[in-house]
């Protein structure tokens, strides 16, 4: 499948945000070791959370999380302190996802966990029981979900967990994300040093829960004003929090710096409101940044700089090419194919300093089964008129009702097989 996008002239709208797929999930795994019956209120209906809910309620003896990346990795630690054997596995390319760093610090906590394919990769086989926990250590510059899988069990463990990370810490909001919603449902957790968290032997409470929407999903909002021409421009996003768990919630300041204004309408604590996107004048040279943080954000600016003209470095991307896909070697191609030429050092750094070649006539751009290749390349139709995306259904992974969205908006979607 095909879609043909027409951006509009001007554009005033309020946008529906989807609800946070990272709250959800966790949410979810926190709720299921709480033992309680009030499901977390607003989930995501995105398939990642999907998959997390059907394996949660169904408990099938083999459990496919499909291409969900956070809940291979959650569903992994939950089925090693939950009573059963069963098998988890997904897609093709999550069998080429490493878990390994996972898996042995599960078994160094003396979990029952087996390789059922290729060592290191799913799927395995989990034989739940009764943990005891105690002290371990995890390199801090691998997945966070690894990190946050492990600490999400850790209260349920004999002797809770005292978890120090190596090395430098990558994704350090998405592990202040986990310990919130962990204190959140009882837990009792903290930071005693800089790279070591200690969690009390304490069981979750059962409790209401209410989940923010999705700031992830906001950014590709923002890059829409950002790229729209309309001066006048305005789009409201509802379910957004001021001081948001969120580590994505940085995108208001980032976006700032590229001329776009963030309007609270409403700035209690805690309490959800309506964020309004305005432009405003700003002249930026170029853009350095390290998205240690927020990885997840790289492609959105990637796409978005280099379509105003700003060069750019980023760093702190060594994780996207574990991701869906390889995202700097897609970002590469796919960017080449409207004329801008890349540049990466092979490891955790993208840079575009200006350089330009002839864009592919009629191109298309192949989103690679990531959900954030298009989300992040479709507001390029602002200014590439009829932009065609492959395989766009992939967004169902985080934002299903992006295109409705953006039809919404006044985009044009003609869709061709």
């Amino acid at each position: 499948m095909q879609y043909i996008l027409k951006a509009p002239d001007k554009i005033d709208t309020t946008i529906d945000l989807p609800a946070s797929k990272s709250i959800s999930n966790r949410a979810l795994i926190i709720h299921a070791l709480s033992k309680g019956d009030i499901m977390p209120d607003n989930l995501s209906d995105c398939d990642d959370t999907e998959v997390i809910i059907n394996a949660l309620k169904n408990m099938p003896e083999t459990i496919d999380i499909k291409a969900g990346g956070t809940a291979m990795r959650f569903m992994t630690a939950y089925l090693a302190v939950t009573s059963g054997e069963h098998v988890i596995t997904g897609t093709e390319r999550m069998k080429q996802r490493p878990i390994g760093i996972l898996v042995d610090a599960l078994r160094f906590l003396r979990a029952d966990i087996n390789y059922e394919g290729v060592e290191g990769f799913p799927p395995l086989r989990i034989k739940g029981r009764k943990l005891w926990g105690g002290h371990i250590e995890i390199p801090g510059n691998v997945s966070s979900q690894f990190i946050s899988a492990i600490l999400m069990i850790a209260p349920v463990l004999s002797r809770g967990l005292n978890l120090k990370l190596t090395g430098d810490i990558v994704s350090r909001p998405y592990i202040d994300m986990t310990l919130c919603i962990m204190r959140d449902f009882g837990a009792e957790v903290e930071w005693t040093s800089s790279n070591t968290i200690m969690v009390s032997p304490k069981p979750y409470e059962s409790r209401k829960y209410f989940i923010e929407n999705d700031w992830s999903a906001a950014s590709y909002w923002y890059e829409v004003v950002a790229l729209s021409k309309d001066e006048d421009i305005e789009v409201r996003l509802t379910g957004l929090m001021d001081g948001s768990q969120q580590g994505d919630s940085s995108v208001k300041y980032l976006f700032n710096m590229l001329g776009i204004k963030t309007i609270f309408k409403t700035r209690e604590k805690g309490k959800p409101t309506i964020v309004t996107l305005k432009k405003f004048e700003r002249k930026l040279a170029r853009l350095d940044y390290d998205f240690i943080n927020q990885p997840d954000m790289a492609q959105t600016f990637v796409v978005c700089c280099a379509l105003l003209g700003v060069p750019f470095r980023f760093t702190g991307l060594a994780s996207l090419k574990i991701k869906e896909t390889d995202r700097l070697e897609a970002l590469k191609t796919e960017m080449r194919k409207l004329g801008y030429l890349l540049k990466d050092n092979g490891r955790d750094e993208l840079s575009w300093d200006g350089e330009r070649c002839k864009p592919m006539p009629d191109a298309a751009i192949d989103t690679y089964e990531d959900h954030r290749m298009a989300l992040a390349f479709a507001p390029v139709s602002l200014r590439v008129d009829g932009l065609k995306i492959n395989n766009p259904q992939v967004v169902s992974k985080s934002y299903p009702h992006f295109w409705e969205d953006l039809k919404q908006a006044g985009f044009t979607i003609m869709e061709q097989e």
